[in-house]
C-alpha cells in the first residue's frame, strides 16, 4: 500500500511510519519541519492544513494517517480541528482511507466519557476535549475514516505484537507506541473498523 503519515517525526507517527515501511509498504512521511526521516520513508514538508498538498497525497495514497494532535501547552486548538477537517475534505470522493490517531479521553465508561471524569488529569483535559470533537467531526462525515484511541497511557516501549482490542471502552491501563503502530497497520492491512473508533491496550 501507499501510506502517507502526517506527523511522521513524532512519537506515534515515527513508529507508524517505521512499522509500515518494515512490512514493505510505500511510506511518505509528512512533517512541518521537513526534518530527516529514515531512508525507507520518503520525506515531504507540509502541514495537514495545506489543502493542495493534502489533496495531492490523497490522490496517490491508499491511506492518510493523521498522527497529529492539539497543543498540550495551551493556545488555540482550532488549528488542529481545521487540519483534521482538511484531511477529511482531501479524501472526500476517493477510495483513500483516513486513519486518525485519537486519545483515551473520548473513550466511554458507564456511558460517560473518560475526559468528563473528575479524576481526569487537568493538564490533558483541553487536548482531550478537542480530540473528542474531532471524533464527532469524523462521525458526521461520509468518508472512510477510522480513529484508533490508545489505552489511558501511551509511551515509547517494546514492540510485542500482543495486545487486546476494544471499541469504545478502555482496554487496559497502557500501551507502547510501538504496539499502537502494529495495531494501526494491522487495521490498514485487514480493515475491521471502517467508519468506527476502536482502542487497544494490554
Amino acid at each position: 500500500m501507499k501510506i502517507a503519515v502526517y506527523g511522521a517525526s513524532g512519537m506515534v507517527g515515527s513508529r507508524v511510519a517505521a512499522e509500515a515501511a518494515s512490512r514493505g509498504h510505500e511510506v511518505t512521511g509528512v512533517t512541518r519541519s521537513g526534518g530527516e526521516l529514515p531512508a525507507e520513508v520518503r520525506a515531504v514538508q507540509a502541514n495537514a492544513d495545506d489543502v493542495a498538498s493534502a489533496k495531492e497525497l490523497a490522490a496517490v495514497s491508499d491511506a492518510l494517517v493523521a498522527a497529529i494532535g492539539p497543543s498540550r501547552t495551551g493556545g488555540d486548538h482550532q488549528d488542529y480541528l481545521d487540519a483534521v477537517d482538511n484531511l477529511i475534505a482531501a479524501v472526500q470522493g476517493t477510495a483513500t482511507r483516513l486513519i486518525v490517531v485519537g486519545g483515551a479521553g473520548s473513550l466511554v465508561v458507564n456511558g460517560n466519557r473518560v475526559v468528563d471524569s473528575p479524576d481526569f488529569p487537568a493538564e490533558y483535559k483541553n487536548e482531550s476535549l478537542t480530540v473528542s470533537q474531532a471524533l464527532e467531526n469524523l462521525r458526521a462525515s461520509d468518508v472512510n475514516w477510522t480513529m484508533l484511541s490508545p489505552a489511558l497511557a501511551i509511551a515509547p516501549g517494546e514492540r510485542t505484537g500482543v495486545f487486546r482490542l476494544g471499541q469504545d471502552e478502555p482496554i487496559g491501563e497502557h500501551i507502547s507506541a510501538e504496539d499502537y503502530a502494529v495495531a494501526l497497520i494491522n487495521e490498514l492491512e485487514q480493515p475491521a473498523n471502517n467508519r468506527k473508533r476502536f482502542t487497544l491496550g494490554y
